[in-house]
């Protein structure tokens, strides 16, 4: 009689080692989230419970929005009163920093209404030191050339304008390239501003506009006719 061999034992795979890491995340994963659920339960129920709690929080995160929105009316108030009532004196712009001297040029942009005024100079501001939009939609490229000694110290030339005259308009889309000083400008510099249709503010008419209250356009000649209304006008 022949033997019957006996059947051939299966092979238990045991998981890998990667299965079992993933098995173990999603266990802790698993026991977080039950944790996290349970808190979650606990606390709302705490609250339902005392109710009371949820209303003072409610009243006094009103009382916080209300009071952040006065704050933020009364800065907004107390900047149109500076704005409006903004002046300077050429001696204090002669003592400003350079920097300083251009956030007080944005700040008299501000002034007449051009709501948008940013100080851009710096490291590549290729020739703009302040940008803006005046009521009437024209855009301003302003470069700042500021003086220590005042009209003792260099003067603005050719150079510097043929500078702004190479990126005003076509990298800046500028309606109205200016250039502004505390110090001197040459003549041929005041002959190419012409020529290019470039904006001069020397020291005096730096002076009247810095000290008064009228709008530089009203103190510049042949400045651009206005765009269309904007949302700024």
């Amino acid at each position: 009689m022949t033997r019957r061999r006996p059947p051939a034992r299966r092979r238990v795979r045991r998981p890998s080692r990667r299965q079992q890491q993933k098995d173990a995340q999603l266990i802790a994963l698993a026991v977080v989230a039950a944790a996290v659920i349970g808190l979650v339960v606990t606390v709302v129920n705490w609250l339902l419970a005392n109710s009371w709690v949820l209303l003072v929080a409610l009243t006094l995160g009103v009382l916080a929005g209300i009071g952040r929105l006065a704050h933020r009316r009364q800065q907004t108030r107390w900047e149109a009163v500076r704005a409006q009532g903004l002046r300077y004196g050429l001696s204090q712009l002669d003592a400003l920093h350079h920097a300083k001297f251009e956030e007080a040029v944005r700040d008299l942009m501000r002034r007449d209404g051009c709501r948008d005024a940013e100080r851009v100079g710096g490291g590549g501001d290729l020739g703009a030191d302040v940008k803006a939009t005046d009521p009437l939609g024209r855009r301003w490229v302003i470069q700042c050339k500021h003086r220590r000694n005042g009209v003792r110290g260099s003067a603005v030339g050719t150079p510097d304008l043929q500078v702004l005259n190479g990126t005003a308009r076509p990298v800046h889309s500028a309606d109205v390239a200016v250039i502004v000083t505390n110090g001197r400008v040459t003549r041929p510099a005041v002959d190419f501003a012409k020529q290019q249709r470039l904006h001069v503010v020397d020291r005096e008419t730096l002076a009247v506009w810095a000290s008064g209250s009228r709008p530089l356009w009203e103190l510049l000649r042949a400045v651009p006719p206005p765009r269309r209304p904007t949302s700024l006008s």
